[in-house]
């Protein structure tokens, strides 16, 4: 049965509510349960974590500072900086003026990134690809960038998109390609304005010039693939940088190995063995003239041959590569 009041409490209840000891909104916003704030942008990628992210970055580092260095002809050093989460409008209004935007498709991913460039990073670009002396000098009227330096600045994107299609590549094949070169922020939309980026700084340095760029993913691009980049424990291994592969492949190269050549074989007792004493002849089979041999390498079959004599040392001539599965 329903709990019915008594006139006592139904009286002893009314009196706390005229002299305020009970406030029924709140009593009744206990009984309904409480609303708890939940901020939609919460979540890890709110904070610039992207599980596994941060190694696609670390492989492009190391495939750009040679491409770059070989374009440029000048000593690169590439630096990390950290990834951070904006809500595009507000990563907009955080840019440099001027500032240099490649803009760029990730196939097969939905929706553009962006590159953005600093313009002491532009004009030290252009500098060492004229042949410059290393030292740019920096506009001071914060001048916009002219056609030429975006064509040269556009030849050193398409270097970049080509390194980080390798470092995609061990967690998930694609293919990028540049849209457009924009100066005005204003003119970019790569996504709404309050849809969220992941951004990653890089400082790059060029002899003695420091400059900076920014990547910038949206969030929804990367969010078909974000099983992948947690499942990628492994991932840092299966990038092989190129360098330590060439000389690991040249070390082998000059590894000693054992070689032998099988005369023949027999089979005896082990009784047979122990009675064996100096001047007790055994037989081995494929001993004949013109029957070939087995070479073994480090105790592998791989070679056959014929045995022989040249210049006073017995020799074994190669006939054939020993066919084996695998």
């Amino acid at each position: 049965m329903e709990n019915i009041l008594t006139k006592e409490e139904i009286d002893a209840l009314l009196s706390a509510v005229f002299e305020g000891k009970i406030d029924p909104e709140k009593e009744l916003s206990k009984e309904s349960g409480g609303v708890s704030n939940y901020n939609l942008f919460s979540s890890d990628s709110s904070k610039g974590y992207i599980p596994n992210l941060d190694i696609i970055y670390d492989n492009f580092i190391r495939y750009n500072r040679a491409s770059l260095s070989n374009r440029l002809r000048k000593i690169v050093e590439i630096k990390k900086g950290g990834a951070r989460a904006f809500k595009f409008d507000d990563f907009l209004q955080t840019l440099p003026s001027p500032v240099c935007l490649a803009i760029y498709k990730i196939d097969p991913l939905k929706g553009a990134a962006m590159i953005a460039f600093d313009s002491t990073l532009v004009f030290a670009i252009v500098d060492a690809i004229l042949g410059g002396t290393g030292t740019p000098k920096i506009p001071e009227n914060n001048r916009s960038f002219t056609s030429i330096e975006l064509r040269l600045v556009e030849k050193i994107v398409k270097d970049m998109l080509a390194d980080m299609e390798k470092a995609w590549a061990p967690l998930h094949q694609t293919h990028m390609s540049m849209l457009k070169m924009e100066i005005n922020p204003r003119m970019v939309s790569i996504v709404p304005p309050d849809y969220m980026v992941i951004t990653m700084s890089l400082q790059i340095q060029i002899e003695e010039t420091v400059g900076n760029l920014a990547f910038v993913l949206p969030y929804m691009t990367i969010d078909p693939i974000r099983d992948k980049l947690k499942a990628g424990a492994q991932f840092d291994m299966m990038a092989v940088d190129p360098r330590w592969s060439y000389r690991l492949s040249e070390e082998l190269l000059e590894a000693p190995l054992e070689i032998s050549v099988e005369m023949g074989h027999a089979q005896i007792t082990l009784a047979d063995l122990l009675h064996l004493t100096p001047g007790d002849t055994v037989m081995l089979d494929n001993v004949r003239s013109g029957n070939e041999l087995m070479i073994t390498v480090g105790g592998v079959g791989k070679l056959l041959g014929l045995p022989g004599v040249r210049g006073g040392n017995k020799a074994v001539q190669v006939t054939k590569l020993v066919e084996r599965g695998g």
